[in-house]
């Protein structure tokens, strides 16, 4: 990861993504013609760049979470409780010398989170039986030496009807345009854009109150990665982020209410809501999924 000591010119625009000129900005801090983007990240944004080892640490995180997701793609059927997802999922991260990282974070009573249908996100697993034409988010997150990965996906279950199958191919597509936007350059509002720009076009809408976040060192971490945004605005990506993208699509109104239990987000009118996410590494080229499924 190439993050230290860039070279820039005294009147390009500063790296830290002010959008000041660099004499404007960093170069009056330190008076040198080099900038420390690490230095500078951390101490403008609280973001931590990640290094080589840190980064196979979260793939390894990364590998299995996906390894627990393919699990639950073969066992989840009509029938089965929510409760029994959970109990899938934390024997198979405690075997694989994991931790969960939901279970009791800031009081959460389970391993995962289990969203079905007008179940935007947060979903507590519990007895609640799933049934055929359902759409069902199962989103995990693990600890594995130290390092955190997060990634989800929603499962069409049975007979999916066409209002299921839209909000999944819809959210599916918003997150591969999210990622396509991430690279060294661009801005966190490039994403949030092209997941807005796509999900609105279809006559869907964007959840605002939950985004993505960075993850490696901690279960949540600095930036926010909202999905939903304009162009060029927000922090500028450089090598060595680590963050989710999870684009949360309504296929109606973009208003959430929170229940009781206050964790689970449900859709205001009752309409089908979906979410994908992966964990995704900024490269001095582009980007590396380090939760890596086909979209």
């Amino acid at each position: 990861m190439k993050t230290k000591s860039v070279k820039v010119g005294r009147n390009d625009p500063c790296p830290c993504g002010s959008g000041l000129k660099y004499k404007k900005c960093c170069l009056g801090k330190n008076g040198k013609e080099t900038i420390d983007l690490e230095d500078v990240y951390a101490e403008k944004y609280g973001i931590r760049l990640k290094n080589l080892q840190d980064i196979e640490g979260i793939r390894r995180a990364g590998r299995l979470v996906l390894d627990t997701l393919d699990l639950v793609e073969t066992k989840i059927k009509p029938g089965m409780t929510t409760d029994e997802i959970n109990t899938l999922v934390h024997e198979f991260t405690i075997k694989k010398g994991a931790t969960p990282a939901p279970l009791n974070y800031r009081g959460f009573p389970k391993s995962v989170c289990v969203s079905v249908n007008e179940v935007v996100c947060h979903g507590i697993p519990g007895g609640r039986k799933l049934n055929d034409g359902d759409i069902v988010n199962v989103d995990i997150t693990s600890i594995l030496n130290g390092y955190f990965a997060d990634a989800n996906k929603t499962f069409l279950l049975g007979t999916s009807g066409p209002e299921a199958r839209k909000i999944v191919n819809v959210t599916k597509e918003c997150l591969k345009r999210g990622i396509s936007m991430v690279k060294p350059g661009n801005t966190i509002g490039d994403i949030g854009w092209a997941i807005q720009d796509f999900a609105e076009g279809k006559g869907c809408s964007v959840v605002r109150e939950f985004v993505g976040h960075g993850v490696g060192f901690e279960f949540h971490e600095s930036p926010q990665v909202p999905h939903f945004g304009q162009k060029g605005q927000g922090i500028q990506l450089i090598p060595g982020m680590v963050f989710t993208v999870e684009p949360m699509i309504n296929l109606g109104n973009k208003e959430l209410r929170i229940l009781e239990d206050n964790w689970t987000a449900v859709t205001k009118d009752g309409s089908l809501s979906a979410q994908f996410e992966q964990t995704v590494l900024v490269t001095n080229n582009g980007y590396e999924s380090l939760t890596p499924y086909d979209l």
